[in-house]
């Protein structure tokens, strides 16, 4: 990490400051071949003038050295901060690459934070999941993982599950000297306390993942049935298009609102229906797909028509989905003669939409859901990797545990390693020298 990088720092566009920081050994120099001057105090906001390599002025600016180690990469960082505009951001990033520095790739200041110890990865993820933040919510968790909760976590899980393997390690290693009888049982206990206690982390984390990347809701429903309406009702603009013909919607369309503090995708889908046309049975497989992704299903129902094979595919896609995700039924055209059978959706409480405030009852209706999707303050995993390193974990541990009530710990402690492994590669690789500081420290051998 000799090279010393730079960039603009602040989103383009027009702004009171752009920001261009520049990190690396030569930061400071380059600084100072900038500013024309001679020296820098650490933190300390210095107003200077700025000139490109011609020496001709840029701007008028406020510039900060933090100095290294003490800084977000760990290395010497300067931060112009310049008068927003894109051009004057630019002009001195080109002044700044002109003396040496390089252009910085996506998330490397990050990348050069983590590989400097300031963080792990699951802060470092937690910054790049901030800047995304779909909701409130989703923003004060990340907070608190920037502060190191997921990373407690971590360490939490693979402390105790260093200390089993030290157990099972002394075990082997001294099988006849004057060990607790029910060392196997501890064991055995501490791996199901574990494996509960990740089972919860991993359902929180996977109900609640629209918190980080944004909810997802699907209108369904047969063709003519009022989801278009619907969505245009929602985002208080015609943006699909509503008619009396059957397949007017042939291709979901997606549009984001916001629902009280979160940002919700809503996706219009095709009805769904058996077509002979080719383009609406691809847009039909893209509604079901669209289910499939969504985290709350609006499927929709027409009063004013008899119960038919339409109705009773939209029922029977529900049901399949009824476990995993937030089924709100809505019964549309309500002010029309009633022909409908209730009776087959009545499980799922259907909502009586009002032609006229339908889009106040469905926005109720999910700010309920949402807040019941969210509410708890329990840690929650923000990125697949991590959900899928805490399964890993999980499955090694299962396999652990046969062997270990068969008494075959060389087995046992081989399937608890790659648990370790797993789940350590959230925050950080494993150090098994570990192992032996917990065999050693635990017991008094007295060898």
């Amino acid at each position: 990490m000799s090279d010393t990088i730079a960039a603009v720092a602040t989103a383009s566009g027009v702004g009171s400051v752009a920001i261009v920081r520049v990190s690396g050994d030569d930061a400071l120099t380059i600084a100072k071949r900038v500013t024309k001057r001679s020296s820098f105090t650490p933190r300390y906001a210095h107003l200077c003038n700025l000139y490109d390599s011609n020496d001709h002025l840029i701007d008028e600016a406020i510039v900060i050295w933090f100095k290294a180690p003490h800084s977000f990469t760990t290395e010497d960082v300067i931060e112009f901060q310049c008068h927003g505009g894109s051009i004057i951001a630019e002009m001195i990033l080109e002044t700044v690459l002109s003396y040496g520095a390089r252009l910085a790739e996506p998330g490397e200041f990050t990348r050069r934070a983590f590989l400097g110890g300031r963080i792990d990865l699951t802060e470092a993820e937690a910054i790049a999941k901030l800047i995304e933040a779909k909701s409130e919510a989703a923003a004060k968790i990340l907070a608190r993982q920037m502060k190191g909760e997921l990373k407690d976590f971590v360490d939490d899980m693979r402390e105790r599950l260093l200390r089993i393997i030290a157990f099972a390690e002394v075990t082997i290693d001294y099988a006849e000297e004057d060990l607790p009888e029910d060392m196997v049982e501890s064991m055995q206990k501490q791996l199901e306390e574990i494996e509960q206690q990740i089972d919860k982390i991993v359902h929180s984390s996977e109900r609640r993942r629209g918190m980080i990347e944004g909810f997802k809701v699907a209108i369904i429903g047969k063709p003519n049935v009022g989801k278009s309406s619907l969505l245009n009702q929602l985002l208080r603009y015609e943006r699909a298009i509503v008619s009396d013909i059957a397949g007017t919607t042939r291709d979901t369309i997606e549009e984001q609102i916001r629902i009280g503090s979160h940002l919700v995708r809503i996706v219009d889908t095709a009805g769904i229906r058996e077509s002979a046309d080719t383009i609406e049975k691809i847009g039909i497989e893209r509604s079901v797909a669209a289910v499939e992704q969504s985290d709350i299903v609006i499927a929709m129902f027409d009063v004013s028509r008899p119960w038919d094979g339409e109705d009773q595919q939209i029922l029977e896609l529900i049901q399949q989905f009824q476990d995993d995700k937030e089924i709100i039924v809505a019964l549309n055209k309500t002010d029309l003669p009633e022909m409908i059978d209730l009776q087959k959706i009545a499980t799922f409480h259907p909502i009586r939409l009002d032609r006229d405030h339908k889009d106040e009852q469905i926005i109720a209706e999910l700010e309920t859901r949402l807040s019941q999707m969210t509410q708890g303050d329990e840690l929650l995993l923000i990125s697949a990797r991590q959900i899928e390193a805490v399964k890993r974990a999980k499955r090694a541990i299962a396999d652990a545990k046969e062997p270990l009530s068969l008494g075959e710990l060389e087995i046992f402690t081989f399937h608890l390693t790659d648990a370790i492994t797993a789940i350590s590669s959230i925050s950080k690789s494993v150090d098994f020298n570990d192992i032996m500081d917990k065999m050693f420290g635990e017991f008094c051998l007295g060898k």
